[in-house]
């Protein structure tokens, strides 16, 4: 199962955030601006985040937000935000984080799919970095590897 597209709606680069919940917020308002998620799947994400802790942290510098399945969530989609500044969110070993992925799925089967589809990405000891100092969409597509020209905005 490929990744879905990334769009400039998807990515948001070098933002602010205080803290890991300002994160998730900033990346989450990305899903529900682009229609693929309610306001409400944010507050799901962070709620995740509490009741499990920091397993959402998945490398040095990586989080994965996501919730399950549920109302809220009306497409599949997964956006990119990098932060200005790291923020810890209480791993032990993969603090601080600098990249933040967030993924909505509609079925735990799209779940399964794009976890291994992420991972694959993240294979790369690069990936992260990379994305951490990308400084356009063009260089964030070719972290998750896209052309510039086989995905999303084109002329």
């Amino acid at each position: 199962m490929p990744l879905p597209e990334l769009s400039e709606a998807s990515v948001a680069l070098h933002v602010e955030a205080d803290d890991w919940r300002e994160a998730i917020r900033v990346a989450g308002a990305l899903l529900s601006d682009t229609h693929a998620t309610d306001a409400a799947y944010t507050q799901r994400m962070i709620d995740v985040v509490e009741e499990f802790g920091a397993y959402v942290v998945i490398a040095p510098g990586l989080a994965l937000a996501h919730a399950r399945p549920g109302a809220d969530v009306h497409d599949d989609a997964l956006v990119v935000a990098t932060l200005a500044a790291p923020v810890r969110f209480g791993h032990p070993h993969n603090d601080p984080v600098s990249v933040v992925l967030c993924l909505a799925v509609t079925t735990a089967e799209s779940h399964v799919g794009w976890v291994a589809e992420i991972a694959n990405v993240f294979n790369d000891e690069t990936a992260i970095p990379r994305l951490a100092a990308a400084t356009t969409l063009d260089e964030v597509r070719a972290v998750f590897g896209a052309s510039p020209l086989s995905i999303g905005d084109q002329a």
